[in-house]
């Protein structure tokens, strides 16, 4: 089976994303915060600061941003989530372009800043910015650099925390009513995916996830990640190995059974012969894989699955978890 291609699921976006799903279990694609509030069209009337609890303490920030710089793939999916287009964002350092789960015109305008963890500092003043948002672990320590030119609102981390740390990029984007109804949205959608899977007798499948990192080894994503939290969401099953309160666990090759599940779930980051994936996938280890096996064994797109952290992402995934799984 081939991964599922992205465009056919872009269909209906920038439609009503919240409205509810009728006539089966599939989704709607998510549209931006645009569509939904009226508040995303600038007014000549003045909003004042907000003050916001960020990793670092009160932060006071302009009450309606419209020159936002990102630094990481979650707050690049909460901005367009929320119908902002940033003016400047940050790649991780093997990516060279934007997750084609946004269709093109939301990002071709995006600036890119450098690489998650290390951006151009420079660049970023250039964007003359009025507020910046990340998070400690890719930019704890340049904060102080960052708040020199912007307020700079940061989480504690990525990944699993991805929605409450939403719930603090909606507060800093004056997004708040636009992002509550995204959050319903997304949980009638994993409920609505949840139960087709119960009706099919398919939520007792364990679904492994695999990331081959370059640079970084292989990688067994447990429940404490962003597709772990999704697919706690869906109430499907998780491999022992991976059934586990940790972001991820890494393995050598001689260990590639313990990626075995009912279905099976990867993608790589950086080059493929680099992050190891093509000799992985042609070992007798991997070969003897039950999941290998039984042509259960997918490639999915690594800047959806593992750096797709927000609702957009989260209902992308959702969508390909069901078809992946044949409910």
């Amino acid at each position: 089976m081939r991964p599922i291609a992205r465009r056919t699921l872009l269909t209906g976006l920038g439609g009503a994303a919240l409205a509810a799903c009728t006539g089966g279990t599939r989704h709607p694609s998510p549209a931006t915060a645009d569509s939904l509030d009226a508040s995303a069209s600038p007014s000549a009337t003045p909003v004042p600061p907000v003050t916001v609890d960020t990793a670092n303490g009160p932060v006071q920030v302009p009450g309606r941003p419209m020159r936002v710089v990102v630094l990481d793939t979650d707050v690049l999916d909460s901005a367009l989530t929320l119908g902002i287009t940033p003016v400047g964002a940050a790649l991780p350092a093997r990516d060279t372009s934007y997750p084609d789960y946004w269709p093109s015109p939301r990002t071709s305008g995006i600036r890119v800043v450098g690489p998650a963890g290390s951006p151009d500092l420079p660049t970023v003043r250039a964007l003359r910015p009025d507020l910046i948002l990340s998070n400690q672990a890719r930019d704890g320590d340049r904060y102080d650099q960052l708040r020199e030119l912007a307020p700079t609102v940061l989480t504690q981390t990525t990944g699993a925390p991805w929605k409450a740390n939403f719930q603090l990029h909606a507060q800093a984007l004056g997004r708040e009513a636009a992002a509550a109804a995204f959050v319903g949205s997304y949980q009638k959608h994993a409920g609505q995916v949840a139960q087709a899977l119960s009706a099919a007798k398919l939520s007792g499948r364990k679904v492994s996830l695999v990331r081959f990192v370059e640079g970084g080894g292989i990688r067994l994503y447990g429940r404490q990640s962003f597709p772990g939290t999704v697919l706690a969401d869906a109430q499907v099953g998780r491999p022992d190995a991976q059934n586990v309160d940790q972001s991820d666990v890494e393995v050598p090759p001689d260990q590639i059974a313990k990626a075995d599940g009912d279905l099976l779930l990867y993608a790589t980051y950086g080059d493929p012969e680099r992050a190891g994936t093509n000799a992985t996938l042609a070992s007798p280890g991997w070969q003897a894989l039950g999941a290998v096996r039984a042509h259960r064994a997918f490639p999915v797109d690594d800047q959806l699955w593992f750096q797709g952290i927000g609702y957009t992402g989260a209902n992308y995934v959702l969508d390909e978890l069901q078809r992946f799984l044949g409910a």
